[in-house]
């Protein structure tokens, strides 16, 4: 096929459903190697593009899904030549104090950002569930520790469950080198990434009360009922600020004084980000009976408590990417 017949066709609409059954995976994929939903999804745009443009080549002498992955690895690792990995609030300092004031926001590009669950998860409960430890944000800012490389090995790798042949194809490298460079990347991970928290299983009935009993405590703005959900070292985060603070009663202080902003909020449920709980944050306006946007606010849980209250405050970008209004209005 010449560039002019692809030009006057435009894409065979059975390559690109084809395509588009490995969309989710990819997304969750380059999501992993970069840290920005955003990015994550022009990544895959991306690959879709270039895998057009060279399907002719392809020819079926590897599995669709391999060549794919091939691409997209191509397009994160030139993506990730930036000086700097993302991170989050906790990686870049020790906690603050509860009335430290708050400091001057980063840029975007410096955090880890939250994926929406439809973006990175299949309909399958059994994928879902296989995949959700390696999409939380805890696992995903122990990965940009890596180098871009070491990166891609140990996702295809431990995550996707590539062969060592396949990842070795797919990044042009020998076996060997790949299982060399797995064994260093396994080495920094247990070095830089947390102890495990607990998955969200949304149908255990404990799970769900304490997630139902933090909505209530929130928006009562309650702290003696709050702080008894939260684990001895929770750690409250807000990109874009570096300021982050850990402790119930520290927790609590916090959102009495420079969180104060926050009382009467509404905590709307979304399907879940990063395989974790997480609402639609709107604080009030001054306008009575309206609010607005707040946060994307992701909760991280272990055992029986909330070990990570993740407030992301760019709501520009992340409402629109999470389907929120922008405007929250108490039903008539």
């Amino acid at each position: 096929m010449t560039d002019a017949t692809t030009a006057t066709t435009g894409p065979d609409p059975a390559v690109l459903a084809e395509f588009e059954t490995h969309r989710r995976e990819l997304c969750a994929y380059a999501y992993r190697m970069l840290g920005s939903s955003f990015e994550a999804e022009d990544a895959v745009q991306e690959t879709f593009t270039r895998a057009w443009r060279s399907y002719d080549s392809f020819e079926g002498r590897a599995s669709l899904r391999s060549w794919l992955y091939k691409i997209a690895t191509n397009i994160c690792l030139d993506m990730l030549d930036r000086p700097q990995s993302r991170a989050r609030p906790m990686d870049l300092n020790g906690p603050g104090r509860p009335d430290s004031p708050l400091p001057m926001p980063q840029p975007d590009y410096v955090w880890i950002e939250p994926i929406p669950n439809g973006l990175a998860f299949g309909a399958d409960p059994a994928e879902h569930a296989s995949t959700r430890d390696t999409l939380r944000l805890a696992f995903v800012a122990a990965c940009q520790h890596l180098p871009a490389t070491q990166r891609a090995i140990l996702i295809m790798r431990e995550v996707l469950r590539f062969s060592a042949g396949e990842t070795a194809e797919a990044l042009m490298m020998s076996p060997a080198s790949v299982n060399s460079a797995l064994q260093r990347a396994r080495a920094t991970m247990s070095k830089v990434q947390p102890t495990v928290s607990d998955s969200f299983d949304e149908t255990d009935p404990g799970q769900r009360k304490l997630i139902d009993d933090f909505v209530t405590a929130f928006e009562a703005y309650d702290m003696d009922a709050l702080t008894t959900l939260l684990k001895a070292d929770v750690a409250l985060s807000m990109p874009p600020f570096d300021l982050w603070i850990s402790g119930p009663e520290n927790v609590a202080a916090f959102m009495l004084s420079t969180g104060s902003a926050c009382r009467n909020s509404r905590m709307v449920p979304l399907v879940g980000a990063n395989g974790s709980p997480a609402f639609g944050h709107y604080k009030p306006s001054e306008e009575p009976g309206v609010w607005v946007p707040w946060s994307i606010t992701v909760l991280e849980l272990e055992g029986d408590t909330i070990a990570g209250l993740n407030f992301f405050l760019d709501t520009q970008r992340l409402f629109p990417l999470f389907g929120l209004e922008p405007q929250w209005r108490e039903p008539v």
